[in-house]
């Protein structure tokens, strides 16, 4: 099969989304789309493949994992020559997550974050904007929501939210009384808080679970580890940059559209630190709306991306299992059943790329031309991808 066959995101190129992956023996390469084995060739393919074979990745809580981020960004600059970048580091998030450590540990880590984004800075001249996603806080206690007789579902790392479905009267009544139970939200309200459509409104959970800071929900089938740590109340976020002010995570794309005529600039993303840890000067952001805010996940970067609040590509605590199917599309990229639309880097008439130490994520919520991200799954590494979605700006 060859690159061709299979169409991509609307309006920007003909050919197909190719994906390279790399387990350091081997590579190769996939229609994105289909998962289909491919030949595909061309100068942006042996470039990327290059880059792929000369950067392995340590692993997600390997203290080198944030500096693979800047050394395959700062490759892929030398040789793309790009006007926008999209980073993510996410390093000091695992390790917060799952690794004990003492606050001095913790700071020691996000200190490292900043001087790897610092050093990516220093050496392009790129114009920053740096997000930090949220804090992050001790878990205090797990709210046991598997012995309830309706399905409560928590999905995509959320420790704030879970979605249940088919509730008995018990149910409800047990999680309105639960101290740790912040609120149960019925999924009119979650809709209508967002303008939602009617087609929308289906994949959002019958009720939406809300827990308190420093709780999560226990549920049935959980693949994940258990955490040490999970996100703070996040309803502000750190923005740092030169090139404005802005009060909401929708605002950051404006910043783009009115700077990148005159500057390159890199929009920055350091997981797992907020406002209590960002240590550079900033200004706080709305990340979110009423009740709700975003945690670090694709539903708080598609907002940053489009411009727009988007908590329905994906809703948290949605029946993700009844679309992996043997027809499921896209199936190297999790989750995700198609390509996001709008994000910006998507109808951005320059060059792009993204890096990120966060596995099936930066390919799908970026829109960049390039992409190059882990390839792991609940910590497992399993090398690298990099997935082309432009090869005619070379």
């Amino acid at each position: 099969m060859t690159a061709e066959l299979s169409g991509r995101r609307g309006g920007s190129a003909v050919e197909a989304s190719i994906a390279i992956v790399d387990a350091r023996e081997w590579q190769n390469i996939f229609d994105l789309r289909t998962g289909a084995k491919i030949d595909a060739t061309g100068p942006i393919v042996e470039m990327t493949k290059d880059v792929l074979r000369d950067h392995p990745y340590p692993g997600d809580m390997d203290p080198a994992s944030n500096r693979w981020v800047t050394e395959v960004a700062l490759n892929l600059v030398g040789k793309y020559d790009p006007q926008f970048v999209f980073l993510s580091y996410a390093q000091q998030y695992f390790s917060s997550r799952y690794a004990p450590m003492t606050g001095k540990m913790r700071a020691a880590t996000i200190e490292a974050a900043f001087a790897e984004a610092d050093r990516f800075i220093n050496e392009t001249g790129f114009t920053p904007i740096m997000v930090g996603t949220g804090d992050m806080t001790p878990l205090v206690g797990m709210i046991d929501a598997s012995r309830l007789d309706g399905l409560t579902i928590s999905s995509h790392w959320s420790a704030r939210y879970a979605g249940l479905y088919g509730p008995s009267a018990r149910d409800l009544d047990f999680l309105f009384q639960h101290p740790f139970v912040e609120r149960v939200v019925p999924r009119n309200e979650v809709v209508n808080l967002f303008d939602g459509t009617a087609e929308q409104a289906q994949r959002v959970p019958q009720y939406l679970l809300i827990a308190t800071e420093g709780h999560t929900f226990k549920v049935m089938g959980s693949t994940l580890r258990k955490p040490l740590m999970i996100p703070s109340a996040g309803f502000y976020i750190p923005v740092s940059t030169d090139l404005g002010n802005v009060k909401t995570i929708e605002g950051i794309r404006g910043l783009l559209e009115r700077n990148l005529k005159e500057r390159k600039i890199a929009l920055i993303v350091l997981e797992g630190v907020g406002v209590k840890a960002f240590t550079r000067s900033y200004f706080p952001c709305e990340n979110g709306k009423a009740w709700f805010y975003y945690e670090p996940g694709e539903a708080l970067y598609l907002t940053i991306t489009t411009g727009e609040h988007r908590p329905f590509d994906y809703p948290t605590g949605y029946k993700y299992y009844e679309e992996n199917t043997e027809q499921k599309e896209f199936p190297l990229s999790g989750y995700f059943r198609s390509i996001p639309e709008g994000t910006f880097a998507a109808g951005f008439p320059g060059k792009s790329i993204a890096v990120g130490n966060k596995s099936m994520f930066m390919h799908m919520v970026t829109g960049a031309d390039i992409c190059v991200e882990c390839f792991a799954r609940n910590l497992y590494n399993q090398g690298t991808m990099a997935v082309i979605h432009r090869q005619d700006k070379w």
